[in-house]
């Protein structure tokens, strides 16, 4: 059996083909990720996005629509997938992605382009309680985009020389625009780009930070979102919480859209 999970983010449209395998012996049933597929949906709306997004994932499958048994969709973008069986929110599918990686992750935090959110899970990987950024992008991917562009690095840069920096610069501003012109300051008083590359990363982190002290931080926490690629901030998110370790997927934008995959296969099975 195969099922689908497709997480329409601000930036891009992630899909997850997942089959189901059987175990002799085992009581429950067993999964693998048939193919994972990330587009970038340029000048198209969502709606043709996700249907060339999941036609590429088929094809590079060679699995045809009509193998498909579910399709659930989530992401900010959920409602347009037409062709989804089901739509259920980023926590939902966060959460149960997570803990199915991590079984021991009880705290997902869940950082993409646009959004941040703190998740609490049970041992099932059902979400129990969240909180969410309600000041703009300022605890997001896009504001440490903006700032990567004010320095005039590209993101990998940026998020590399914030960890060649031992400074600790605070930044007050909540919103993109008025951080910029904290960085433009930085900039014209001579501050090393390092520096104001991890004050950036900081700031970021201890808004999201905040957020999951909101529902508590227990057990293991699991980094989740296309900003766990950002070495830099995955260090200043472990220094903001106090903790030794975050886990972090090989590939984290992709654990909410193999959340759905599961929980389809789930309520199908």
């Amino acid at each position: 059996m195969i099922t689908a999970g497709i997480d329409m983010g601000s930036r891009s449209v992630k899909v997850v083909l997942l089959e189901q395998i059987k175990v002799e012996g085992a009581k429950e049933p067993s999964f693998a990720v048939k193919k994972a597929h990330l587009m970038l949906p340029g000048d198209l709306d969502a709606d043709q996005a996700a249907e060339k997004a999941f036609d590429a994932a088929l094809a590079e499958a060679g699995v045809t629509r009509d193998q498909v048994k579910s399709i659930f969709a989530t992401g900010a973008g959920r409602g347009q997938v037409a062709f989804a069986t089901e739509g259920i929110t980023e926590m939902t599918a966060g959460a149960r992605g997570a803990v199915y990686m991590y079984p021991q992750a009880r705290t997902v935090v869940d950082v993409g382009a646009e959004e941040g959110r703190g998740i609490k899970t049970d041992p099932d990987g059902k979400a129990i309680d969240f909180a969410g950024n309600e000041k703009c992008a300022a605890g997001a991917g896009s504001f440490a985009e903006a700032m990567s562009r004010a320095l005039q690095l590209t993101l990998k840069e940026f998020g590399e020389a914030s960890l060649k920096s031992d400074k600790s610069i605070p930044m007050n501003a909540q919103c993109t625009v008025f951080a910029e012109s904290e960085v433009v300051s930085l900039i014209h008083s001579s501050t090393p780009k390092e520096d104001i590359a991890k004050a950036v990363l900081d700031a970021v982190a201890s808004r999201v930070c905040a957020m999951v002290r909101r529902v508590g931080i227990e057990g293991n926490v699991v980094l989740i979102g296309g900003m766990g690629h950002n070495p830099g901030f995955v260090q200043s998110l472990k220094t903001a919480m106090d903790v030794d370790e975050v886990l972090l997927p090989e590939l984290p934008e992709f654990v909410s859209a193999l959340g759905c995959a599961l929980i389809a296969a789930e309520r199908v099975h």
